[in-house]
């Protein structure tokens, strides 16, 4: 298991520290430069904040807001009155001090367990390397979860939403009938899709890039903001899929067979004709440990086949007979030469 050394965790916990004041409110313009100076002198630091500013939020309840407001440095006002009784010093450094180690050891998780620390805390429902899992919703509708996916749930108000926040899920949507008149959303990558009484799958590709695939019925697809270039909404028939981002919209996926892009709820994963570049990209979304090619000649080798979830190692050993290739096992990797 990897651990922080003293460098790291001496960035882990002056970012911490300033993700709480920072959530607090009202750096004085010393504090400000102090901020930028820092964040300037080491390209980690900037990055370390990101992350523990995330941490921070995703922290949710377990926030101490009530007390966090007296951390904050008092802001100047243009008239005080008289009768106001400042906070006593010594508890505002103790509550501040409270945040900062709880953050610190939840920014500590972070850098060992990568995004998936982050995960944990945002998510609903998510589910580990190599698992698919099928979660019922309280209106009656259906979400199976690919490997390494996480869903958050908002039944709240006038909506029915799903964020999508890594891996991809197929929908299976219980109607808006009787008393539910809500709306079904999947919001995911700065997109939504919208259930026009359906079945579908949505995949998050990065923070910015989805695609939406119609395995029966229709959704309607739309950009939170107007896209740079393309249109910004199209809604979908079944059989249809598109890939949204910011800059080229929403954009048709032609050619994509849907019945092979989820054969992970079958148990498979299926390849025809696709790049080994590819097909060991979604391997090691699936397999224990990584897989690795050496060179780049070697990804563009074509690979057809249908391999059992639960039997990739083989999925291996059959690749590296039939394209008549060498692998090399270390702890946890496999290179492929």
């Amino acid at each position: 298991m990897n651990s922080q050394g003293p460098q790291e965790r001496s960035i882990t916990e002056a970012a911490a520290d300033w993700a709480v004041r920072l959530h607090a409110g009202g750096l004085s313009a010393t504090e400000q430069a102090q901020l930028a100076q820092w964040q300037a002198a080491d390209p980690r630091h900037p990055q370390a904040l990101v992350f523990a500013r995330q941490t921070w939020e995703a922290l949710g309840e377990l926030r101490l807001d009530p007390e966090l407001a007296a951390t904050a440095p008092p802001r100047r006002q243009a008239a005080r009155p008289a009768a106001t009784i400042p906070r006593p010093r010594r508890r505002r450094r103790l509550v501040r001090a409270a945040s900062v180690a709880m953050l610190v050891l939840a920014v500590a998780l972070g850098w060992l367990q990568g995004p998936q620390a982050l995960l944990y805390l945002q998510a609903d429902y998510l589910t580990g390397k190599g698992e698919v899992r099928t979660v019922q919703l309280a209106d009656g509708s259906q979400v199976e979860l690919d490997s390494g996916s996480a869903i958050r749930l908002d039944y709240s108000g006038d909506k029915r939403q799903v964020q999508l926040l890594a891996g991809s899920a197929v929908f299976d949507v219980a109607p808006m009938a009787g008393e539910e008149k809500r709306p079904f959303i999947v919001q995911s990558a700065g997109g939504q899709t919208r259930a026009l009484g359906t079945r579908f799958v949505v995949g998050r590709e990065s923070a910015q890039q989805a695609w939406v695939g119609v395995l029966q019925h229709s959704v309607a697809v739309s950009l939170d903001a107007p896209a740079q270039r393309g249109a910004s909404e199209r809604v979908l028939q079944e059989g249809q899929s598109v890939r949204y981002d910011p800059q080229s919209g929403v954009v048709a996926l032609d050619g994509l067979d849907l019945q092979r892009a989820t054969s992970w709820r079958r148990g498979v994963l299926v390849f025809d004709r696709q790049p080994l570049g590819l097909v060991v990209e979604r391997l090691n979304r699936y397999r224990p440990g990584r897989v690795v090619l050496t060179n780049s000649a070697l990804a563009q080798r074509q690979v057809s086949g249908v391999f059992r979830l639960d039997m990739l190692d083989a999925a291996l050993v059959t690749l590296t007979q039939e394209l008549q290739v060498q692998r090399f096992d270390l702890a946890g990797v496999s290179l492929i030469y």
